[in-house]
């Protein structure tokens, strides 16, 4: 492909955002973020829980669900799919087994009692998305699809996973009566020193049972989501990040507040939105508590109702209705 035939948010080392606004590189900036988290005072998050409908999930291939398992973790049930989001269920998101950030919370329903999984979507690469031990204990159990941004296939196939789908923005996969499609977002990726934007990264728009879900991944605030709303609105709900948005001059590239995550929810014409991408891993140094706060007070400042996005207990299955 040439120059002027490639897409713009394909570069000449790699991949970038539509509109700007890249993530800063490892420099003062950075170092003063790390001193921040390992020195500032926090306190776990008490996150609410509810008891894991194990038996229905086991049981449900006709009505649609999504289930918050912790971080950006989710199980949805659509098309009669069981579809994982970013499940990253090890104790660290770390490449390291003795370092990095902890889980502070359990997920939502332990690995061994989900129900058999079809497709696992990937948002990116970084460690709090892609859990390689997760993605390998999915791959002894159920061998599902992988659906990865474009560059991470080849990334996942040098891991021995074979059973992969590779999209770039805009382009589609469809798994039965599962239509899944790669939307941009802002962000960026890298698991290393050495590889950073090497691997596209993105959200994921799923169609089935007449429902639309948009999984946001990981991202900051950009005309992408109003790109979005145009071509899928309405949706029927929408899983957006809300929380590791501490320090603004550091994270706000790459990382959304509640307030800006309300602007999402409305730019992609959102029925309902649940607010995740907080309590589960210490990422960032605001009090682990405080986006589900700031949440709820953009939403009442947007005079949206509270129940229209909302944070979820862990573990709690929510029903999806039909509205096509």
């Amino acid at each position: 492909m040439s120059k002027s035939d490639r897409p713009s948010h394909h570069a000449d080392d790699g991949f970038r955002n539509n509109y700007g606004h890249e993530a800063k590189g490892l420099g003062l900036d950075f170092l003063a973020f790390l001193w921040e988290l390992q020195t500032g005072d926090w306190e776990p998050p008490e996150l609410a829980r509810a008891e894991p409908e194990l038996a229905f999930l086991q049981a449900n291939r006709d009505q649609p669900t999504a289930t918050w398992l912790g971080h950006a973790s989710f199980l949805l049930q659509l098309g009669g799919k069981n579809i994982l989001t970013d499940p990253a269920l090890s104790e660290r998101a770390s490449p390291f087994s003795f370092a990095g950030p902890a889980r502070l919370q359990p997920p939502g329903i332990a690995i061994a009692e989900l129900p058999g999984i079809d497709v696992v979507v990937i948002s990116h690469d970084h460690y709090d998305h892609l859990d390689l031990p997760t993605l390998e204990n999915l791959r002894s159990r159920d061998n599902p699809l992988l659906v990865a941004p474009l560059g991470l296939g080849a990334w996942l196939r040098d891991q021995g996973f074979e059973n992969v789908a590779e999209l770039d923005w805009w382009r589609q996969h469809d798994a039965g009566a599962l239509r899944i499609h790669a939307v941009p977002v802002q962000h960026f990726s890298g698991r290393g020193l050495f590889d950073r934007n090497q691997r596209l990264w993105a959200g994921y728009v799923l169609e089935a049972d007449n429902l639309r879900v948009f999984f946001a991944g990981d991202t900051g605030y950009s005309r992408d989501f109003a790109d979005i709303g145009a071509r899928f609105a309405p949706v029927d709900l929408a899983l957006i990040p809300i929380g590791a948005y501490e320090p603004r001059d550091f994270m706000k590239p790459v990382h959304v507040t509640p307030e800006e995550a309300v602007r999402i929810h409305q730019d992609v014409g959102a029925r309902a939105s649940i607010g995740m991408h907080w309590g589960t891993f210490r990422l960032t140094p605001e009090p682990m508590d405080e986006p589900p706060e700031r949440l709820r007070a953009a939403v009442a400042a947007a005079s949206i109702p509270q129940e229209e996005f909302r944070t979820v207990p862990l573990g709690a299955t929510q029903r999806l209705s039909r509205t096509r």
